[in-house]
């Protein structure tokens, strides 16, 4: 309660003189209402929650004795103060009244100083329980808030010691992965060096097969690792691109070489168109670029069967502010991919034909690295296909036109 709010009393008398002399004695300091009956008494008691009722013993619909045991059988008004007011010179009564939990008596006819008395010392007990509940209500909130302030430390810590883990855990696996990048490339290229130093060197056809069919797996499996320290690497945020002018025919000349060579070992035949409105010297990451389209040309090879058709081409599909857009497009004459396949197609770890007795071999990470790679490069790629009538692949990438910076 407010410094402002007054104590509110509730006088119940059904003879109108005297609860007009208690509201005389009691207005000038207390919000004052009235009720000559036990029923209305009641209903103002739940309605305005007085601080103290004065209430008359003696009543003809209900008594004070009926009145005041309703009261305390109230949750909402139990613990009210109830002082009697009677003109009963009757010790029974009054223990009556203090058994059924009175707090005090007034006798008539009134005394203004007794009255007032009375009802301020059950007031100033009423007023100091209500302080301490408000006490105790606010240690309680206090409490809380200390908790919630605890638990908000102990939260920061331990976020903060979580974030120092993982950035601990980041560390250990980028030394981890350029390790492992080092350590898997390295021997592989010396096995494919030596495969080439072994061609040149006049080898009997009799072998050549067999140094040929080494050097097609170790390229395959090469590509394979690359694949997956590249998927890794994105995983870590290792991954970037990195962008230097290069040579846009000599790029599509040794993609398209390694192309036609695995195309030639299923009898297949690849036809290549490239735009010669392509510029000759590119900006961006050329290194990517072959990746994709290899990537592309290697998957139509796989699944188209022997003696099949692959075309491949690329041209300028728009050029703006020194931005080209490059598309490249693969088309094949395979075993086809269906609506339900292709939702699949790119996303990590998926193949058109998941099971173990798939005749087709990979990993199903090309697509998804070569899909991420585009959308890094400011493209997309997307497929059209039709189960058992081919696939073709569409892969478009930003490039900057070399002279412009």
């Amino acid at each position: 309660m407010s410094s402002t709010e007054k104590n509110i009393v509730l006088i119940v008398d059904d003879e109108a003189a005297n609860i007009i002399t208690l509201m005389n004695i009691l207005t000038p300091g207390y919000d004052v209402y009235a009720a000559k009956n036990g029923s209305d008494a009641i209903m103002l008691a739940k309605e305005h929650l007085p601080d103290v009722i004065l209430l008359d013993v003696i009543m003809p619909d209900k008594d004070g004795f009926e009145v005041i045991s309703e009261l305390k059988n109230l949750e909402i008004t139990k613990s009210i103060p109830v002082i009697f007011i009677t003109g009963l010179e009757n010790i029974e009564a009054e223990k009556k009244g203090l058994a059924l939990g009175a707090a005090d008596y007034i006798s008539k006819p009134f005394n203004p100083d007794i009255v007032r008395l009375r009802v301020q010392n059950q007031i100033k007990i009423v007023n100091h329980i209500r302080a301490l509940e408000e006490r105790d209500e606010m240690e309680r909130q206090l409490k809380k808030i200390q908790e919630l302030e605890a638990g908000l430390i102990a939260a920061k810590e331990m976020a903060e010691h979580n974030r120092e883990l993982a950035e601990h855990s980041s560390r250990a696996k980028s030394e981890f992965l350029s390790r492992m990048s080092h350590e898997m490339r390295t021997p592989m290229n010396a096995i494919l060096g030596m495969l080439q130093i072994a061609k040149m060197r006049g080898i009997p056809d009799s072998l050549k097969k067999y140094l040929d069919e080494i050097d097609s797996s170790s390229s395959h499996l090469m590509r394979m690792i690359e694949d997956v320290l590249d998927v890794t690497g994105m995983e870590y945020g290792m991954f970037k691109l990195n962008d230097a002018a290069f040579d846009t025919s000599e790029m599509f000349k040794e993609v398209l070489d390694a192309a036609k060579y695995n195309a030639s070992l299923k009898n297949q035949v690849l036809i290549s168109r490239l735009d010669p409105s392509i510029p000759s010297s590119l900006i961006g990451d050329e290194g990517r670029l072959k990746q994709v389209v290899a990537n592309l040309l290697a998957n139509a090879v796989k699944f188209t069967p022997e003696s099949g058709e692959i075309s491949f081409s690329a041209r300028v599909l728009d050029s703006e502010n020194g931005i080209m857009t490059l598309l490249t497009e693969v088309t094949d004459s395979g075993i086809g991919i269906t609506e339900d396949q292709q939702t699949r197609l790119f996303e990590l770890f998926e193949q058109v034909d998941g099971s173990n007795t798939r005749k087709h071999s990979g990993i199903g990470i090309g697509l998804a690295l070569s899909k991420r790679i585009a959308l890094m490069m400011g493209g997309d790629i997307s497929v059209e296909s039709e189960l058992g009538k081919g696939a073709r692949f569409m892969f478009t990438c930003k490039l900057q036109t070399a002279g412009v910076q």
